[in-house]
């Protein structure tokens, strides 16, 4: 769906308004059609908050349904593709539609387990998480009360209406809903930014698994031209830089043994905050490099 202006939004009648912002909240039209009697917003924060509100203050009952809503992550729903358009799309971005079938197995006795305790649907924003750190927050929240469930259900519901109404709607303030990753190359041997390194970013799963996330390489600052993720949360994981070195050095003429003593280097690293920002740089000569978290 095209993005719309807030200023657009504001102008509209309650039900194009209505229509326009239906699925922010999975199957809750009412959520906007509450909200668009709070107009006009002067920002994008001022609409999600007004959101927000909507939710807290109506019934019991229409939370809870507002929450049963939701599809199970790598259900039969999703599978059969049955799913909203969003959640189809959030999914696949943690990439729960190339699950193994002992994955999705796991996924399905969760989701049991989750419904026998609490029942309702386990909730997560997936667009926080890898695969690994979704399956390590089943297993957190499995062992949390009943109470406390349901408000980290609802929390996670906001994160999610935030994402969803940051991409729908174009406004100018920014929701503080993204991360950011980036690196840049120093090389030491000639005292100046690497220009031409190729880079790899891989995310990485506890049975092995890799998944090619970019490929780039640096400019002549030593860096990309592009952050390797921005404009998006950097989802929970462990993931692995792999830096061409030896191919750089060669191109510059230096001379190598052979086989070069560095060649691909990797830096495996861990996120843990999705709206964190992380810079991951590294030194290199032939012969050495070194790393840190930057800013």
């Amino acid at each position: 769906m095209m993005a719309i202006t807030l200023d657009q939004l504001n102008a509209m009648s309650a039900a194009d308004f209505t229509a326009a912002l239906a699925d922010i909240y999975e199957h809750s039209p009412w959520v906007a059609e509450a909200a668009a009697k709070q107009r006009p917003f002067a920002t994008l924060s001022a609409l999600h908050e007004a959101m927000v509100a909507a939710v807290r203050a109506a019934p019991a009952e229409a939370r809870q349904k507002l929450i049963t809503a939701h599809p199970d992550l790598a259900g039969k729903a999703a599978r059969a593709g049955a799913l909203t358009p969003d959640s189809t799309r959030e999914q696949l971005s943690a990439g729960l539609d190339r699950l193994s079938e002992a994955d999705y197995a796991r996924f399905h006795q969760l989701n049991d387990a989750y419904k026998a305790k609490f029942g309702i649907p386990f909730i997560v924003c997936v667009r926080r998480h890898t695969r690994d750190s979704i399956l390590a927050e089943f297993e957190r929240r499995l062992a949390q009360g009943g109470t406390a469930e349901t408000d980290t259900a609802l929390g996670e519901i906001f994160r999610i209406g935030a994402l969803r109404l940051d991409q729908r709607v174009s406004a100018p303030d920014a929701l503080p809903i993204s991360g950011r990753l980036s690196t840049h190359v120093l090389d030491t041997h000639s005292g100046r930014p690497a220009e031409g390194v190729a880079i790899e970013l891989w995310e990485l799963s506890h049975d092995g698994a890799e998944r090619l996330i970019v490929t780039t390489a640096t400019n002549r600052d030593g860096r990309t031209d592009a952050p390797l993720i921005g404009g998006r949360p950097i989802p929970k994981g462990v993931y692995e830089l792999r830096f061409f070195i030896g191919a750089y050095f060669r191109h510059r003429g230096v001379a190598l043994p052979d086989p070069p003593f560095l060649d691909v280097v990797p830096i495996r690293f861990g996120v843990a905050e999705p709206e964190g920002h992380y810079h991951v740089p590294i030194s290199a000569s032939p012969w050495a490099y070194g790393t840190y978290r930057g800013s």
